[in-house]
């Protein structure tokens, strides 16, 4: 079997021998989790160094909630959140790969400036410059898939087949990028558990990650404390969410997810061991 990278930059990731863990950074102050914790840029830069010193691969710095039902933000007010952020990061870990979760080529054209080598885009590049941008800094892209945004999304989402229609919308963005230019070894996917999705559409997907193996693209889930978790382990504050979340995040290690992002980093790494050490014989 030929070898798996996702390639950010400068940064050249393996893929294959472990799961990665991509560190959430909301510098938001209404985030479903950790939103208003973050938001002074010097303790965002602190507990994104905390996570990377507890074992976290990338770092994804987020300016603007994308919660259901949350309202869009300015890309002045955006920058402004993650800019310093990056900039923090990339002095005091200059070694770990900062990621900007926007959905707004703008706002990636100033964070690739800033030093961040992965755009995590939740609009899967319809905004216009989004893949000139990308593939002009030789940046790793995520595409996500959503139904329709985020203040909407949760509002009765229906679906004739999700996994398949899923797969048709990441398998298009994929086509789309690489007919704009990019290497299929810069592209990630994810099928967006939670945007536009029931706890059926939810678990639907989960059940079915190796279906997107044929996407020729590094396989990213989310799963981290989100609401599907507290409603099937009964608990209703996100934060508290921690044992469904590794749950489920050693689920889809084991079942063809290549990056997990995650909230809890320290817990999630020692699980993910011993995930590894399971099904692709690491240690």
């Amino acid at each position: 079997m030929s070898e798996r990278i996702w390639r950010c930059r400068d940064h050249t990731l393996q893929l294959g021998a472990r799961t990665l863990v991509m560190g959430i950074v909301n510098v938001t102050p209404d985030s479903f989790s950790d939103g208003g914790m973050f938001q002074d840029a010097q303790d965002a830069v602190a507990h994104a160094a905390q996570l990377a010193d507890e074992g976290a691969d990338l770092l994804d710095i987020g300016g603007e909630s994308t919660r259901p039902g949350s309202d869009p933000v300015s890309v002045d007010e955006e920058l402004s959140r993650v800019l310093p952020v990056i900039e923090g990061i990339r002095a005091a870990r200059p070694d770990v790969v900062v990621s900007v979760d926007t959905r707004r080529g703008e706002v990636a054209e100033y964070a690739l400036k800033a030093g961040a080598a992965v755009v995590n885009d939740v609009g899967a590049g319809r905004d216009a410059p989004m893949f000139d941008l990308v593939r002009g800094a030789g940046a790793g892209l995520v595409l996500m898939h959503m139904l329709g945004d985020p203040k909407t999304m949760q509002d009765d989402p229906r679906y004739e087949d999700v996994v398949g229609e899923v797969h048709e919308f990441l398998r298009e963005r994929v086509e789309a990028a690489v007919f704009a230019g990019l290497a299929a070894e810069q592209l990630a996917v994810d099928p967006g558990i939670g945007f536009g999705k029931n706890l059926e559409h939810n678990l639907a997907l989960l059940r079915a990650l190796e279906a997107f193996a044929d996407l020729d693209a590094a396989l990213l889930v989310g799963v981290s404390r989100k609401r599907f978790v507290g409603a099937l382990s009964g608990v209703e504050r996100a934060a508290d969410r921690l044992e469904g979340s590794i749950a489920a995040a050693v689920w889809c290690a084991a079942n063809g997810a290549d990056i997990v992002r995650v909230h809890d980093v320290r817990a999630t790494v020692r699980a993910l061991r011993v995930t590894d050490a399971i099904w692709r014989g690491t240690d």
